[in-house]
């Protein structure tokens, strides 16, 4: 592999964390993509958090060669501090790519920063609300909440927790209480009823033997879950970079949807602690192609498209429950024009997917 040398690297201390930059040609973030043309050197992406079986469509890209038939030298991929952290970072220009949620996109444009969403990756809302049954019983609609206990870890995932038991009527029913990042354990031991959370915990719970229902939050909230950012001015220097990073990323979905065993090898060949957890980030990437790659958008114009309604519902939820600063419009955090139609993995993702799931 050719690797391009950075002469510069931006370090940003924020939230508890430090991001760093590559770069693009070696020509820095102010030039513009490629300096040969279709080499655009070496890239960081900024993940959420710390590498799961979520995070699988990456490590597949990266490591079968897709990001370097697309020109890059080298992805670096770097554990995250939280959606947040990632948008953030992505708006001060101190990381290339991150991966984020619809939420936190719209709320730090709402602090004047300019991340933009360029490509989906999870189409529906991750977030849920889930029970375990040896201790609550079944939960199976949402007036089964009335008087139970609730709980949830703070920011978003209770925002919206609260927007799907105030759509059905049961919030002021319910007694809700913090659960910081001790959620699963907490439904588990029956010290609450139900929680807030997403899918990836129910994921966790299952595996630690609790027999887990769940109501999708996405019936109340349409919202995006991961996605692909990075910096307005970014984009617009580099079309060229950010297009094939999304043509690269869309392949290694698909590859990783249509080989899921050697998919989870490449995640722990890259990230070897995962070994103890392997069934369970095999579940959790499972369950995330089966569910939660596809929607009408994606049908209709290819992996990554982004569509207007789930945008519009996130914002107004994020308004409604004064969980933003500032205004803003909800269609100029998000673009479909990097995404490349005609690339056979964009294209026929969608096919793709569902005979695998």
């Amino acid at each position: 592999m050719n690797h391009t040398h950075c002469s510069r690297r931006g370090f940003l201390a924020l939230g508890g964390g430090i991001a760093l930059s590559g770069c693009i040609g070696g020509s820095g973030r102010d030039g513009t993509a490629g300096g040969s043309g279709d080499e655009f050197g070496s890239v960081t992406l900024l993940l959420n958090w710390n590498m799961s079986g979520l995070h699988v469509p990456y490590v597949a890209a990266r490591e079968n060669g897709f990001y370097e038939e697309e020109g890059f030298a080298d992805v670096e991929i770097e554990n995250g501090d939280g959606a947040d952290f990632a948008a953030n970072q992505a708006g001060l220009g101190n990381v290339e790519f991150a991966i984020s949620s619809a939420d936190q996109i719209l709320a730090v444009n709402a602090e004047e920063l300019s991340p933009v969403s360029v490509g989906i990756v999870m189409q529906r809302n991750p977030n849920v609300v889930f029970a375990d049954r040896n201790s609550f019983g079944r939960l199976d609609d949402p007036e089964r909440l009335e008087g139970a206990t609730v709980g949830s870890g703070p920011g978003m995932v209770r925002t919206m927790t609260e927007a799907f038991l105030d759509h059905h009527g049961v919030l002021d029913g319910v007694e809700y209480v913090d659960t910081g990042f001790d959620t699963v354990q907490q439904v588990l031991n029956g010290d609450v009823d139900a929680a807030g959370g997403v899918f990836s915990d129910v994921v966790d719970a299952e595996h630690q033997g609790g027999e887990i229902d769940v109501l999708e939050i996405e019936s109340a909230v349409a919202s995006y879950g991961h996605l692909v950012a990075t910096d307005r001015r970014f984009a617009e220097r580099n079309a060229d970079a950010v297009s094939g990073f999304l043509r690269a990323t869309a392949r290694g979905t698909a590859w990783a949807a249509e080989n899921p065993d050697e998919a989870i090898d490449h995640l722990v060949d890259v990230h070897p602690e995962l070994e103890e957890t392997r069934e369970n980030q095999a579940a959790k990437w499972e369950r995330m192609y089966a569910e939660y790659l596809l929607s009408d958008a994606v049908e209709a114009d290819g992996w990554g498209a982004s569509g207007s309604g789930p945008w519009t519902e996130t914002y107004e939820t994020l308004s409604a429950a004064d969980a933003i600063e500032n205004d803003v419009d909800p269609e100029s955090v998000w673009t479909n024009e990097y995404l490349d139609g005609d690339a056979e993995y964009v294209s026929d993702f969608a096919e793709r997917v569902r005979s695998n799931a």
